[in-house]
């Protein structure tokens, strides 16, 4: 793990906001390898501070610090040539249990946005998690 030394500069003070984590999300789809990037156009990423109720109780997940990501859409495994028409793909990053996690962890903020975010973008590809972990070395 890594200090909190080898944070990237002007993340030491105050919590990043929803438009820091988002901007971090946007440069980390940039790393993308050129393959899969028309894959995600479409993709809608949004920043949320926690997961609601409702979402956390579909999953079975108790306590809302233990989501940091989620996917919604259909899996490009899943469509046929034939759909249209329905809402985009979202991936919803979840600020305060990133932050956590990051705080806990002591790794990059902009790399535990990364990670997250391809672990998500991963669900859209209807990727295993094996297949995220591949995707992610190759990012």
């Amino acid at each position: 793990m890594s200090s909190r030394s080898s944070l990237s500069a002007g993340w030491t003070g105050a919590a990043p906001d929803a438009d820091a984590l988002f901007a971090m999300a946007e440069a980390a789809l940039e790393t993308m390898p050129d393959v899969f990037r028309p894959h995600i156009e479409g993709v809608v990423i949004s920043i949320e501070e926690f997961a609601d109720d409702e979402v956390l109780a579909s999953l079975g997940i108790e306590h809302p610090y233990d989501l940091t990501g989620l996917y919604e859409g259909r899996p490009l495994t899943e469509r046929s040539i034939g759909e249209s028409g329905g809402m985009p793909d979202r991936v919803t990053l979840y600020r305060i249990p990133i932050l956590v996690e990051w705080i806990e962890g002591g790794e990059r903020l902009d790399w535990l946005v990364r990670h997250v975010l391809i672990h998500e973008i991963g669900h859209h590809f209807g990727f295993s998690d094996d297949d995220m972990h591949a995707l992610e070395d190759m990012a």
